[in-house]
């Protein structure tokens, strides 16, 4: 599956609002319709009009970073057949709380669950089936390295502490600064860091989990 986003979460991104995001996804959108029309698309956003247009273009996944905490995203979903990637994240206005990556304080992972325990069960209340959806549990999203790392560590407990089977978790640590730091290479550039995200996938595989998003397929 090929995921298309237009909007920034990178630390320190401005938000785009939904027109500027529709504007720049709907050529690419097109495009890939005609050209790639047997790839299944995810589109990663969390407004709610840009999705209803990327369903109406064709996507199959909705991929919201929010969480699906805004009402009207919710709404949507529950009234579609698509499927949906929900991830954990902590926001802040309308962009997402980054605390300093290096902060030195020890953490657990117990915080970052119990924040995808309230993304599983926001989407149960909404009737949404849980057979559509894949919990993200947010590397990077509001969390230091102290905290992504503990729950890195967690990953072989955390099906049983959601009640939530491993092949219906979507990872997404490619590229991350995470993997360059758990490495001891910090300087590492994101485009040298393909052989720490293989290995982590790998890692997480030995573990069940089946779905990870990358940049890289080899």
């Amino acid at each position: 599956m090929l995921d298309l986003g237009a909007e920034s979460t990178r630390p320190g991104s401005a938000a785009v609002d939904a027109t500027t995001e529709w504007g720049r996804l709907e050529p690419v959108l097109a495009a890939l319709r005609e050209t790639l029309p047997h790839i299944p698309l995810s589109l990663d956003t969390r407004h709610a009009a840009v999705a209803a247009k990327g369903l109406e273009a064709g996507i199959c996944v909705i991929n919201d970073v929010a969480g699906l905490s805004d009402p009207a995203m919710l709404e949507l979903a529950g009234g579609s057949s698509c499927g949906l990637i929900a991830m954990r994240s902590r926001l802040q206005g309308e962009g997402f709380l980054m605390p300093p990556y290096d902060d030195p304080a020890p953490k657990d992972a117990s915080l970052a669950a119990a924040e995808l325990l309230e993304v599983r069960d926001r989407l149960r209340e909404a009737g949404i089936d849980d057979h559509r959806v894949l919990l993200d549990p947010g590397f990077g999203f509001g969390t230091t390295f102290a905290e992504d790392l503990a729950l890195w560590n967690a990953l072989p407990r955390l099906p049983e502490a959601l009640a939530w089977p491993a092949n219906r978790v979507c990872i997404g640590i490619s590229r991350k600064r995470f993997l360059a730091l758990k490495a001891a290479e910090p300087g590492l550039p994101p485009l040298q860091r393909d052989a720490l995200t293989a290995a982590a996938h790998a890692e997480a595989m030995a573990w069940g989990y089946r779905v990870f998003r990358t940049h890289a397929l080899a």
